[in-house]
This record gives structure tokens, sequence and C-alpha cells, in this order.
């Protein structure tokens, strides 16, 4: 059997608030990219935060669009092996990963047949989003919203960390994170209703209507709004 090559489709991460109008040219974009109407969103980030709530309003802000949701609810790690809801995200064109807790949702996702999945769908060309938690999650290293501290993420994408609701973070946990990044890491800080997006190796584009921080070890702070390209290298 010939393996089929591999064909990255775009990431988005999210500084946060999603499924509002701050996003809309974006997700209009993002679902053009996929090819299809159907956006499969996993709410486990929101597992402490009525679920089913957050379903609801990425349903409602969805069919604004012109597009239905197909919900899955992988909210413990017990679904997240469940290998009917894998099949559904492995298949899938577009998948989308709620903001809420990042610890949550790093121990139900982490090694699991439905981050497998998720990653096979990105790899053969599925547009995967991912708002605040979600989006610190899927990186590696991972910031620890409870200190700023690092911790390590599911690495959908390496030596790169995410910083959600940079603009209105605390200036100590701020700090903290910029004290102990590592050295081989870059962290962006990305600002709420604003967004990263990779559509190539090492290809970056800011979205939405705040900034984007880049900081690396050695070099000053740089801050990005659309449309500007970020080179964020092989990662």
């Amino acid at each position: 059997m010939t393996k089929q090559p591999r064909r990255d489709g775009v990431l988005a991460l999210l500084g946060g608030g999603e499924w509002t109008d701050g996003y809309r040219a974006l997700d209009e974009e993002l679902l053009e990219a996929s090819g299809g109407t159907t956006v499969v969103v996993l709410p486990t980030a929101a597992a402490f935060e009525h679920a089913g709530r957050v379903v609801e309003r990425a349903a409602t802000y969805f069919e604004s669009l012109g597009a239905s949701v197909v919900p899955l609810m992988a909210i413990h790690r017990t679904e997240a092996e469940d290998a009917v809801r894998a099949a559904v995200v492995k298949e899938a064109s577009f998948v989308y990963l709620s903001d809420g807790s990042p610890p949550h949702l790093r121990s139900v996702l982490k090694d699991s047949a439905l981050f497998a999945a998720l990653v096979h769908a990105w790899h053969r060309g599925a547009v995967v989003a991912a708002s605040g938690a979600g989006a610190t999650v899927v990186c590696d290293p991972m910031v620890d919203p409870r200190g700023g501290a690092y911790t390590v993420g599911l690495g959908l994408v390496a030596d790169l960390a995410i910083f959600p609701y940079h603009g209105s973070a605390a200036d100590h946990l701020r700090a903290r994170s910029l004290d102990l990044l590592p050295k081989a890491a870059t962290l962006v800080g990305v600002d709420e209703h604003t967004a990263l997006v990779r559509t190539g190796p090492g290809a970056w584009q800011v979205r939405g209507s705040g900034v984007a921080t880049v900081y690396r070890h050695g070099a000053q702070a740089a801050a990005h709004t659309a449309p500007d390209t970020v080179d964020l290298g092989e990662r």
C-alpha cells in the first residue's frame, strides 16, 4: 500500500473569543479552505463551563455562515479513546477546539485515539482551529495559565508556545512566561479576537483586530497586526 504524502492543512491559533463577528471573515476563509460546510466542534476544554451551551453557540454562529456543526462530546478520557468519535475526527475536513481549561483539555487528549485522529486529519489537509486553551494545548511547550510557567503540550506544532488573551493578561503572568521561555522555543502572545494562521511550513499570518507579539531569546519583542506575515521557521 502506497503511503499518502503529508499535506498539512490550515492551522488557526486564536487568542480567544471564538465564534464572534471578530472572526467572521477568517472563519469564512477557513470553511472555504476546508472544502466543505461541516465543522466538527470539540468542546472538551469547556467541560466545566456547560459544554452543551458552547456547542449551541457554535452551531448558531456557523449556521449564519451557511455551515453546520457536528458536536463531538469528548468530555472525559474514556470518550477520547472511543473509536467511533475518533473516526469522526479522522475523516473531518474542519475541526474546531473550543476555549476553556487547558489542563483538562490536555489530560483528555494527550496520547489519545482522538488526538491521533486529529493529527491524521490535519496531515491529510483538514483545517484545524483552536481557541484560547485549545491554541495553548496543541503547541509544545504549553503555557500553564495557573502560573505562567511551561509544561508539555500536545506538540501539533513544536517549539512554539501560545499565550492567549495576551493584551488583557495579568502583567506578572506575562513576565513569568517570558522569564521561563525555553531557549529553543518561540512565544507568541495573541490578543483576543486575533489569530495566528499557518498556511504552510514556517508561514504564518496575523488575522483579526488585535496584536500578535513574538518573543524570542536574544531579540526584541516584535508586535504584528493583520495582515502581517510572521516567519516562525519550520515548526
